[in-house]
């Protein structure tokens, strides 16, 4: 696990003062991007951070919720842009007060195992914050939106969810930080997401009962005012510590001839999505 985290080099491309302007559909096409780069050593381990704008990302599984139109309705009225996305997971919520981590790696010869993946990430959130006393446990929520094995909690109350994307040797980890405002706020915008798309149809797949008292923000779990830009000083500092070599960079000449494709193919899978909205209209 150490080994992961530890590299020789980290270039950290932040994105997480881009403003209104960058769409969460170009985060998913960058971090594609970037894993085909790394993995091609064509760049070394990438950490990349991100925050959006009003924001719901949902899952593949999202996609296939009986009344998913009604929901889509739901979210565009209450201020909220709905994307999908080609990780793994369910709907999570993003907006200024969530900062968005990915970490990209190279498939080194005997692969990165799925758990690895997730354990370097949980080092790192604990690392960042060791300076609070209180345990970060890696668990499932119950009650969570989109609910996993690596939910990362304090005293029950979830803070940040974990994803992966794989793809041409390259290994993204990425997580959602909520550092400001209200988790159980966000929490409850699923909820009447899922209580519309889902209503009491019975579905193969089982959907999470959001109970939104089970989700907090760390500056709540902490009782203390963050910001993003105090959780990125902490990510600078941990990088710095875990390398000989931290420098800001951004998409290099062969990612650049990259991201068009992978970006596009992401707007190809947005297409569904989009339609529901202009429906609306």
């Amino acid at each position: 696990m150490e080994g992961l985290l530890r590299q020789h080099e980290w270039r950290i491309i932040d994105q997480s003062a881009v403003g209104l302007h960058f769409q969460a559909l170009q985060s998913f096409g960058t971090d594609d991007t970037l894993c085909a780069s790394v993995g091609a050593g064509k760049a070394p381990a990438t950490a990349r951070t991100w925050v959006h704008h009003n924001t719901v990302v949902l899952g593949i599984q999202d996609t296939r919720l009986p009344f998913l139109q009604e929901g889509i309705q739901f979210l565009t009225s209450q201020g909220y842009q709905p994307i999908v996305r080609n990780s793994g997971g369910l709907a999570v919520v993003l907006d200024e007060g969530v900062l968005n981590i990915s970490l990209i790696f190279p498939e080194v010869e005997k692969g990165i195992d799925i758990n690895r993946g997730y354990d370097v990430m949980w080092q790192l959130i604990q690392q960042m914050f060791a300076d609070f006393s209180q345990p970060i446990e890696a668990r499932e929520i119950v009650g969570s939106y989109c609910p996993g094995s690596y939910d990362l909690s304090i005293g029950g109350k979830k803070f940040a969810g974990i994803s992966q994307r794989r793809l041409k040797r390259g290994v993204a980890v990425q997580i959602y930080l909520c550092v400001t405002g209200s988790g159980s706020k966000r929490a409850e915008l699923v909820s009447g997401f899922y209580e519309l798309a889902k209503k009491e149809m019975e579905t193969k797949f089982v959907y999470p009962e959001v109970i939104p008292a089970v989700m907090a923000s760390l500056s709540e779990l902490f009782g203390v005012e963050m910001t993003i830009s105090d959780v990125m000083l902490r990510l600078l500092k941990q990088l710095k510590t875990n390398s000989d070599y931290l420098y800001a960079g951004q998409l290099n000449e062969f990612e650049l001839s990259l991201f068009p494709g992978y970006y596009q193919r992401v707007v190809d899978r947005n297409e569904k999505i989009a339609e529901m909205v202009n429906l609306k209209g």
